[in-house]
């Protein structure tokens, strides 16, 4: 059996600006008006014989849509993103633990932005594909913790109406 949340009718979205380094269209910092639709798939069981609550659901993903909000979306592992004081190497989640700002660069382009105006993401990009994932994981990962019993979770992460990456996470 299957759930499904349609995120622009639950209210599951969040705002964020990212960079698609050196693309031609997408590779200026801008933004979108993003919104999240989940399926999630499994056995009924428990006292009320839920796949999963419908609440839980949109707690999990609310909660993720919170982070990300009004920030701009730094993917950490892009080769083309060189950080200052790094080699690539040493760039994991810890390297900017006790940073104020992210100094990076792009080809040309330099950037410094405030630590609290951004979120650091563990992925090669912010594109929607890359969120869907990130997001098929987070919420996966909250909802098992609930004692949740789900054979997959799909996360569609839409940049605008009609367009979008979905993700189906198996577990």
């Amino acid at each position: 059996m299957k759930i499904v949340v349609n995120g622009i009718n639950a209210n599951l979205r969040f705002s964020s600006a990212h960079i698609i380094p050196t693309h031609g269209l997408c590779g200026h910092i801008h933004g979108h008006s993003y919104f999240v639709d989940v399926e999630i798939e499994g056995e009924q069981s428990g006292n009320f014989d839920f796949i999963v609550d419908f609440i839980d659901v949109k707690d999990s993903v609310r909660k993720v849509c919170r982070e990300l909000d009004h920030r701009i979306l730094i993917p950490i592992f892009n080769k083309k993103i060189k950080f200052k004081s790094s080699n690539h190497e040493n760039v994991d989640m810890d390297f900017f633990k006790n940073k104020e700002y992210l100094e990076f660069s792009i080809e040309d382009k330099e950037y410094k932005i405030p630590k609290v105006d951004s979120v650091i993401l563990p992925l090669k990009h912010s594109s929607a594909e890359e969120l869907a994932k990130y997001f098929s994981d987070k919420i996966s990962n909250d909802i098992l913790s609930k004692g949740g019993d789900i054979e997959s979770i799909t996360i569609g992460v839409n940049e605008g109406i009609g367009q979008g990456a979905f993700f189906k996470k198996s577990l």
